[in-house]
């Protein structure tokens, strides 16, 4: 398998993503969690093989750092096609997508990150090049304009994204198949960090996977990003081997705490419970307030701290939750009692 990489740009994440490239499942049986997902899949591609047609288009979507990106790359591995990477925010163009278009060979994968930050002109390329594998291009302007029409390979697109709702309905609907991936149990996350240690050769022990595992937000990047963080430490302060006391210490060391907040995080829970009184804020206050751009905080930090029920969003804003409080050690000045609410202001 053969991965183009489409888009000059790069993000954190994409940079962390390249980082990890060796740590990174090459097969289905090789990922561990999301075992619906994987089921589904598993059945999807089997049937695509057996038919000898491209696999069916997907959408990943959920927090940085589920797997996303992982799965396309096993999707495409699993069907023997060659991946083809591009991002919303670089296909400016509808001219951008049908360039990409017109190089796929039957069977490619199309990856396609942000998918939900596609503009509408080029997401309505997407439409026919999706349901009918054909593209519509314009030639000319005004009056002498004229439309052709050119056939594509059947090929399968895969998208992810962080915000799913911000994806239209049209184009939700034309993927086969919508998934979204949940957060990791401890065990599996325990599991994801042993294997990331064999490969990086470090001597872990029980006691040090299950911790480091513990305050992995869930999340196998995180995990396998405490891991090298704990390696470096081991063999630095100590005798290179990381069991339970020598990940604590390291844990400690590089700034997270018990539940697995990091210095960002708890920022956001002290701004909250500290400058507003526990709030509500808006969230460009709050994200002005720590210094982060308010994707970052509603994507990347919200997410985990609301699941662990020290953060809530309500139609005013967002509310620290009495758990906040104990967690900062810091003294409730409100007795309002917030509701939780799936709106935001």
């Amino acid at each position: 398998m053969r991965e183009e990489l489409l888009s000059p740009d790069r993000d954190p994440e994409t940079d962390e993503v390249l980082v990890e490239a060796g740590l990174r499942p090459r097969s289905l049986d090789e990922f561990v969690g999301q075992t619906e997902l994987k089921g589904h899949l598993r059945v999807m591609l089997e049937a695509a093989r057996r038919r000898g047609q491209a696999a069916d288009h997907f959408l990943f979507a959920g927090p940085p750092g589920l797997g996303k990106t992982t799965l396309a790359h096993i999707v495409a591995a699993e069907m023997q096609a060659e991946m083809h990477v591009t991002s919303g925010p670089a296909l400016e163009r509808a001219g951008d997508l049908a360039a990409i278009l017109t190089k796929l060979e039957p069977g490619d994968v199309l990856f396609i990150d942000e998918i939900h930050r596609l503009s509408r002109v080029v997401e309505e390329v997407l439409y026919p090049a999706m349901e009918d594998f054909e593209l519509d291009i314009v030639l000319g302007k005004g009056p002498a304009a004229r439309s052709i029409r050119l056939d594509l390979p059947r090929f399968t697109l895969i998208g992810a994204t962080t915000r799913t709702g911000l994806i239209t309905g049209p184009l939700r609907d034309r993927f086969g198949l919508t998934a979204r991936l949940d957060y990791y149990e401890s065990g599996d996350l325990r599991d994801i960090v042993i294997r990331a240690a064999g490969i990086l050769g470090v001597e872990l022990d029980d006691d040090g996977a299950t911790e480091i595992a513990r305050r992995s937000r869930g999340t196998p990047r995180i995990g396998n990003r405490l891991l090298r963080q704990v390696r470096d430490f081991a063999e630095v302060e100590r005798s290179g081997v990381v069991d339970g006391a020598v990940a604590r210490d390291g844990l400690a060391f590089f700034g997270v705490d018990a539940l697995g907040l990091d210095k960002a995080s708890r920022e956001i829970l002290s701004a909250l419970c500290r400058r507003f009184d526990g709030g509500p804020a808006g969230l460009k206050t709050l994200s002005i307030a720590v210094s982060e751009p308010e994707d970052t905080v509603e994507d990347v930090y919200e997410p985990f701290l609301i699941q662990q029920g020290l953060l809530l969003r309500t139609p005013k804003g967002r509310v620290a939750t009495p758990a906040a409080y104990a967690h900062l050690g810091v003294e409730m000045r409100s007795t309002q009692s917030p509701s939780a609410s799936l709106f935001d202001d």
